[in-house]
């Protein structure tokens, strides 16, 4: 396994595209993938919480991502969301992952029983993992999908097995990613899991993002951290602001639906959701695209 593996940059929970009869369209997701590659991406989660993981069957999954690999070039990294409910689940598919060619895996939280997911029973799951897991494991904390929070104490406590390089911190508690990025020491890494705090992660020690608007606006978030790096804090902070409105319009103010009508705004595929999830009215359609333009990315 590669654990030194650099996650410095933005990356896109790349949305799933289906086609009109509900079956993932492998074609436009790989003319999705090439065209991000020409973009400054670094990588791509294939998989998270904005490809409706949650709703696709695992032969699914593994179709997908035989595309994704087929079209990611060795200059971005690959990264499968491999998170389920169970440990053995879960270990199984990130063993899938690995063979098809990922490079990491990024593992949600399970949480449906939330209430005896205690500090040993999350620090026994994310070793048991690690331990046995081709690739490196990327913590996934994202308590407005499933209500729970894992704590900087859990993370820190974790973060020195040498096959868990990071965290994708997506509950914008900017406090806890500097507890984290102080508590964890050198080569763990933190990634904002939305592009709303990208620069106020950056500032407390994050080295880059897992966001859905990175789908839409990959050279504007960018910017952000090219500027962070270069001391241009005014430039970053300009575009920073001028994305809040257009990020939460791709992810709590329309959702998946939201992040897909974004994509097909900016000429790429996006296509439907998958029910039980709902498309866009015409109304919220509007209002999207008026966001998207007001902020430039149109």
């Amino acid at each position: 396994m590669n654990t030194d593996i650099s996650l410095k940059g933005c990356f896109p929970p790349i949305p799933t595209p289906f086609d009109a009869q509900g079956r993932v369209d492998r074609d436009h997701l790989a003319s999705n993938l090439d065209s991000w590659q020409k973009t400054p991406l670094s990588g791509f989660a294939v998989l998270g919480s904005n490809g409706e993981a949650a709703l696709l069957r695992e032969a699914e999954k593994l179709q997908v991502w035989k595309t994704a690999h087929e079209v990611i070039d060795d200059d971005h990294l690959f990264i499968a969301g491999t998170g389920c409910e169970s440990t053995l689940e879960t270990l199984e598919l990130t063993e899938k992952a690995a063979g098809i060619g990922a490079d990491a895996a990024l593992v949600v939280t399970p949480h449906y029983y939330k209430a005896r997911m205690d500090r040993r029973a999350l620090v026994t799951h994310y070793t048991a993992i690690a331990d046995r897991s081709p690739i490196p494991v990327i913590i996934y904390n994202v308590p407005a999908s499933t209500g729970l929070d894992v704590s900087a104490d859990v993370i820190i406590e974790l973060s020195p097995h040498l096959n868990i390089i990071g965290l994708k911190e997506s509950s914008g508690n900017v406090v806890k990613m500097g507890q984290v990025v102080a508590g964890a020491g050198h080569g763990f890494q933190v990634l904002a899991g939305s592009g709303s705090f990208l620069l106020p992660g950056l500032a407390v020690g994050a080295v880059g993002g897992v966001m859905a608007l990175a789908s839409v606006a990959p050279h504007e978030l960018n910017e952000i951290v090219a500027s962070f790096e270069k001391g241009d804090l005014k430039k970053a902070g300009e575009v920073q602001l001028r994305l809040i409105a257009p990020n939460a319009a791709v992810t709590s103010q329309f959702g998946i639906a939201g992040l897909k009508s974004a994509v097909d705004l900016v000429g790429m595929y996006g296509g439907p959701v998958r029910p039980p999830l709902l498309p866009l009215e015409p109304a919220q359609q509007e209002e999207l695209k008026r966001i998207l333009q007001k902020a430039k990315l149109l």
